[in-house]
């Protein structure tokens, strides 16, 4: 078994702080908080993503998002365990059904890396959060009894962590069910262990079109020519929609200039920018976000200088389950002391903290 082998870099992750000094020099912070962090959400790197790594530089952007910073420690008044009130809406272990025409089922609770915003920290890295056999079952029949689902997210932790078997096991149960429309998956692996994608894999998802894949590139120097590779086969053999949705974080892409370079990458590549997402109000978080006004203020210069392919929706998914909203400078009503007001579509307000 290779570096080249997915199976080899899930088996050869990084995972302690001893192991993580023999690869690069960690900053005084990195390594005092390491293991207070560690107490409350996993650490994982695989050897490819750590390669994209500086290994001396403390404001590397792939660092940032890997390696726990003191602000992880600190709990905001506006965090949330489960900011988007996932568990509320859910009917069957591992179903989310908050939308009425989609659901999102959470099949996986292992990541190849394990990214310091992610909103499920709370259960990520966590076995017993795993639905097992007879869950699936219990899920596949919900599905079935649910005529309003149009749509099924496969998501984790990673979905792809299941061997092809089980995959394509459970894309034909779905595709089975006639009012499912189409399917989506959810993955960072083609970011962080571009070699899951093989032949093999791709032969199953070329069976179920039409299949959507949603990638979470966040920063240009993550598509790299392995990235390149993957993405090629994904479209040519595998017959996939690629899509991709972005995390704006402080210090790692909120310029206009980085976003240029990620999304311009994205399309030549042949992955649409779908989504730009306000970093969730997830406990730990703060140290990632960026203000709302500097979000709306980035993505007024982005509209103005790149072609419409490579521009995302800049959303918010709300805090406390109410779904996603589309932030941009025709919806600002005002800027409160501790919310901003917002107007949607259909003329109703809602309020976003910050």
């Amino acid at each position: 078994m290779s570096q080249e082998d997915w199976m080899w870099q899930m088996q050869n992750r990084i995972t302690d702080l001893a192991t993580l000094k023999n690869h690069i020099t960690l900053s005084a912070e990195e390594e005092s908080v390491f293991q207070a962090a560690q107490e409350q959400f996993s650490f994982s790197i695989t050897p490819y993503y750590l390669s994209l790594l500086d290994p001396t530089n403390p404001t590397c952007p792939i660092r940032k998002q890997v390696l726990p910073r003191s602000s992880e420690l600190v709990r905001a008044e506006n965090e949330w365990e489960d900011p988007l009130a996932e568990q509320i809406h859910m009917p069957i272990k591992g179903v989310t059904h908050r939308y009425p025409d989609r659901a999102i089922w959470y099949i996986s609770h292992i990541c190849a890396v394990y990214c310091r915003f992610c909103t499920r920290k709370r259960k990520v890295s966590k076995p017993t959060e795993t639905p097992n056999r007879e869950e699936w079952r219990e899920a596949l029949e919900y599905f079935r009894n649910h005529t309003e689902i149009k749509e099924v997210i496969l998501s984790g932790g990673d979905p792809l962590t299941l061997s092809d078997q089980h995959i394509d096991y459970l894309l034909g149960e779905l595709s089975a069910i006639d009012h499912i429309n189409h399917l989506r998956i959810h993955t960072r692996y083609p970011v962080t262990m571009p070699m899951r994608i093989t032949d093999s894999l791709c032969g199953i998802f070329s069976k179920y079109f039409p299949l959507y894949i949603v990638t979470h590139f966040n920063h240009p120097k993550e598509l790299t020519q392995e990235v390149k590779v993957a993405v090629t086969k994904l479209i040519q053999k595998g017959n996939v929609t690629l899509l991709n949705q972005s995390v704006l974080l402080k210090d790692v892409n909120d310029t206009v200039e980085i976003l240029e370079e990620l999304n311009y990458k994205l399309v030549r590549f042949g992955i649409k920018p779908y989504y730009l997402h306000q970093c969730d109000e997830v406990y730990g978080s703060s140290g990632f976000v960026v203000p709302i006004e500097d979000g709306i203020r980035l993505m007024y210069d982005i509209r103005g200088r790149m072609s419409g392919l490579t521009v995302p929706n800049y959303v918010k998914d709300l805090t406390g389950g109410g779904g996603k909203v589309l932030l941009g400078p025709n919806y600002l009503i005002e800027k409160k002391e501790s919310s901003y007001l917002f107007k949607n579509f259909n003329g109703g307000e809602y309020e976003v903290t910050h």
